[in-house]
């Protein structure tokens, strides 16, 4: 994703638009109501008027975590039968010359433990990797869910009929496992980058695969309906090259399906130019729930701010005025880059999200190595991360930092989001205990 920061409204207009969000009494939805059943969508149907916002669920006014789950090693016996996303060249293993991820991951509770040919840790310890095929790993990342005060887990589907499908397709059971015994949260979240036959192999895959997994006691529920999140339309990246109908088409099955669907849209999705293709509001106003993607969008607490003012707050009018729920995107930060300034920039978007009322909060990404925007365990120091390979740790900035740290941040940003504590612009967790 091009990183773009279109800031498209005067401070002014948008202090204006901030006024007309709040939260403090609900409005009906003119055009027919986008969250009371599954035909007539935004468009004017016959659907009653409804109250917005959405009441509390299973992500309205909850944490929301993505969740990747797509790591694999040579020698965990997974049907993939190679070093997935760990490495450029799959079949290779992990090393200085061959690497996916950006940040390492802290290795402590994992029992299945796979060697690389990084050098040793700086501590002296094997530089060794976690696999998703295993249930210890999935299990220990949502019993982390849990402890953390995470809500639910956004799995991420890409397209399963290629070669990936059968490790998606057994992550998927171990994630339902894993979210069951610890009582997380769990729904599907389809990306539909560089899908080619997407109409008609997603509704196939909804059918006859994941349709199944809304039985779990944990899948995710919003409105008494199965959640299912949709990623990409409107993207204006070369890489989501589908028209208005088909995604609309896509948008309805799901609807007639009995789903809550989430759109996963461009970060400037009203303004439709930038990054959002033009013509695709109807698109966007399909959705249940809007979730702009703002991952390299922003990389200081000066761009936060901007995009509260200029970005979030007229989405969140916008979003009132079609009865749409609301669930923008908070960051950990770019750790290889620097921004995360040892909590600072993660929490001043929780503190904005919260102070400007939105419906859900979801955390980009639990476990994102690859572009080192994860929350899950990372290497604290550098005795923690394999000597010479440049990885930076969380204590990158002169700032000790546990390797639960940004876990610990979310549960609090979590807690001021559900109103247990109050509105605070200083983050209440320390980085080391």
């Amino acid at each position: 994703m091009k990183n773009i920061t279109r800031l498209s409204l005067s401070i002014s207009a948008a202090v204006l638009l901030f006024a007309a969000c709040s939260k403090s009494t609900p409005v009906t939805n003119p055009n027919g109501g986008n969250n009371g059943g599954n035909t007539g969508g935004n468009n004017g149907g016959s659907n009653p008027p409804v109250t917005w916002p959405s009441p509390a669920g299973d992500v309205v006014g909850k944490i929301t975590v993505g969740y990747q789950g797509w790591f694999a090693c040579i020698g965990d016996k997974s049907p993939i039968n190679g070093w997935w996303h760990w490495t450029q060249d799959w079949s290779k293993i992990p090393s200085p010359t061959n690497k996916g991820m950006v940040s390492w991951p802290d290795m402590k509770e994992y029992t299945n433990k796979y060697p690389t040919a990084f050098a040793n840790l700086n501590s002296g310890a094997p530089a060794t990797l976690f696999s998703s095929f295993d249930d210890q790993t999935v299990d220990v990342q949502f019993s982390w869910m849990k402890q953390y005060g995470i809500d639910c887990a956004a799995l991420q589907r890409f397209n399963p009929t290629g070669g990936e499908g059968p490790i998606r397709d057994a992550v998927t059971v171990k994630v339902k496992a894993s979210a069951e015994k610890y009582g997380v949260k769990f729904y599907i979240m389809y990306d539909v980058s560089g899908w080619t036959n997407m109409q008609t192999e997603m509704k196939n895959d909804w059918k006859n695969k994941m349709k199944a997994y809304t039985s779990s006691s944990m899948y995710a529920k919003q409105n008494g309906k199965p959640v299912v999140c949709i990623w990409g339309f409107g993207f204006n990246d070369g890489n989501h090259n589908f028209d208005v109908a088909q995604c609309l088409d896509v948008i309805q099955f799901f609807k007639d399906q009995g789903c809550y669907v989430i759109g996963g849209v461009p970060t400037h999705w009203r303004d439709q130019n930038s990054d959002s293709r033009a013509g695709f509001i109807s698109v966007y106003k399909a959705f249940n729930m809007l979730s702009p993607w703002m991952v390299g969008r922003m990389s200081t607490i000066i761009d936060e701010d901007n995009f509260y003012v200029n970005v979030n707050t007229p989405d969140l009018a916008y979003c009132k005025q079609y009865g749409i729920d609301y669930q923008p995107c908070v960051l950990p930060g770019d750790l290889q880059s620097g921004h995360r300034k040892h909590g600072d920039f993660m929490w001043r978007q929780f503190y904005n999200m919260v102070k400007l009322g939105v419906q859900g909060i979801y955390i980009s990404m639990f476990d994102e190595y690859n572009e080192s925007n994860q929350i899950a365990k990372t290497a604290a120091t550098q005795a923690d991360v394999p000597a010479g390979s440049g990885f930076l740790s969380l204590d990158e900035d002169g700032t000790a930092c546990s390797s639960d740290y940004y876990l610990r941040l979310t549960n609090d940003g979590g807690k001021m989001l559900k109103k247990t504590i109050s509105l605070t612009s200083t983050r209440p967790t320390k980085p080391v205990e």
